[in-house]
């Protein structure tokens, strides 16, 4: 019996694959076909490689499915899962060429039910924000120097150990009042927000810790509660908030005015260093001895020389005293030459005044003179010279000064003697001597009128 293939006439050859081409085809195919999506199941066969890599399986009733979870992954993880743990991974399928088998390849991991949380958790922080409760304006400076610290947390957690360990290293005798209350649990957030609640009624402290440690979404969720969140929005007090690692966040953290990291940052952040506000003190004190200093020498060397220029009394009386003799002297010394001036040159006016009994007799002496001319000229030419003295004596006549003032006129004379001839060279209050025919007056001018 003959057999024979007649598809190669019909169809065209198909290629034949390697397996691992026919590997390669199929992961390329999963990748490009299959998303990145979420995938919940529970651990099993948990395994952490040499290299840092997570190797298990996640199942539920009915399949399972490898997975695993590179080193570069899983350290961002806030936890290593174990055989029996309820997650949800966050994956992209794909098939491990080696062996054939397909696989998750895991980018992230977290507890079974953190994604609905976690969509909670935003929604009520939306909420909330839209009602200005988280508003940046609305945040308070905490006290640089606080007088009594208070924290909200639980007596047996770590974090007050924590707390009160940077307290004591950093601002040693600084008071703290704990509110205690639980920090994880049923409830837990509304007694978390009474306790915030108490701490401002009673307005101990100046400053609110609230703090926890770490732990898993689910852990935290007492302080993603809404009361706690309005709580410490209504705080008369600043809030600091410390919870958790420094990757974890919660309302209460938005709530707050000040967030920390962790509960230890929250410590420090609320607290100075003790040893820091010495070293500024004992800076403070320098500067301020330092200017005390400076300032004295100034002060000093200003009272040196207020105290050069400051005279004592009776130098300054002793030194006015000379000044006022020397001044006399000088007065004394001034008048006596202007005495003296005014005496020689009263002499050479007095040499100067020519007065009318000056006149008359020098007239009188020329008088006699030509009487000897006369008695000369008449023993001469007694005739002529008759006619001659009586020309002259007729003369002689009119010209005495008594004969003009026998008639009842008088001679005005200024205090220097000039004869006034025309009253507008008189000024009213001039000194004038008038002689008479017999006698002489003294008078002052009141005034003067022309003809």
């Amino acid at each position: 019996m003959e057999f024979l293939d007649h598809s190669s006439e019909s169809a065209p050859a198909l290629p034949v694959l390697t397996v691992s081409e026919l590997n390669r085809m199929a992961r390329r195919a999963l990748e490009s076909q299959l998303p990145l999506l979420w995938v919940e199941g529970e651990v099993s066969n948990f395994t952490r490689a040499a290299s840092g890599h997570w190797y298990f399986s996640l199942k539920d009733a009915t399949a399972q499915v490898r997975c695993v979870m590179f080193r570069g992954r899983n350290q961002f993880a806030d936890f290593t899962p174990a055989n029996g743990d309820h997650v949800e991974i966050r994956a992209l399928p794909s098939l491990y060429e080696a062996r054939g088998e397909f696989q998750l390849g895991a980018e992230a991991i977290r507890r079974a039910g953190a994604g609905r949380l976690y969509e909670a958790f935003l929604k009520l922080k939306a909420k909330l924000d839209a009602e200005g409760l988280f508003d940046p304006a609305k945040k308070r400076a905490l006290p640089r120097f606080p007088r009594c610290l208070g924290i909200v947390t639980s007596p047996q957690a770590a974090a007050l150990h924590d707390v009160l360990t940077a307290l004591a290293r950093r601002m040693p005798g600084l008071p703290v009042i704990l509110y205690p209350t639980p920090v994880q649990g049923a409830g837990a957030g509304a007694l978390i927000a009474a306790a915030i609640r108490t701490a401002g009624e009673r307005a101990e402290c100046d400053v609110l810790l609230v703090c926890r440690g770490g732990g898993s979404l689910e852990d935290l969720w007492a302080f993603n509660d809404e009361a706690v969140a309005r709580a410490i929005a209504a705080s008369p007090m600043p809030v600091v908030s410390g919870i958790g690692h420094e990757t974890d966040f919660t309302l209460a953290d938005f709530a707050a005015d000040l967030r920390a990291p962790t509960p230890t940052a929250a410590a420090e952040l609320a607290s100075p260093v003790r040893t820091e506000l010495l070293l500024q003190l004992e800076q403070r004190a320098r500067q301020l001895q330092h200017h005390l200093g400076r300032t004295q020498q100034t002060e000093m060397q200003r009272l040196d020389y207020l105290a050069r220029r400051l005279v004592h009394p009776a130098e300054q009386l002793r030194r006015r005293q000379s000044d006022l003799n020397q001044l006399s002297q000088r007065l004394r010394h001034a008048s006596g030459a202007r005495l003296a001036a005014e005496q020689l040159r009263t002499a050479r006016l007095s040499q100067r005044l020519v007065t009318p009994r000056h006149v008359i007799q020098r007239e009188q002496q020329r008088l006699d003179a030509l009487g000897l001319r006369a008695l000369r000229a008449v023993q001469g030419g007694f005739g002529q010279r008759q006619l001659n003295l009586a020309r002259l004596a007729s003369s002689l006549t009119h010209l005495n000064p008594d004969g003009v003032l026998a008639r009842g006129y008088s001679i005005v004379q200024l205090e220097n003697g000039a004869v006034v001839q025309d009253s507008a060279t008189l000024r009213a209050g001039d000194r004038l001597g008038i002689r008479f025919h017999r006698g002489q007056a003294r008078a002052r001018v009141e005034s003067t009128r022309e003809d």
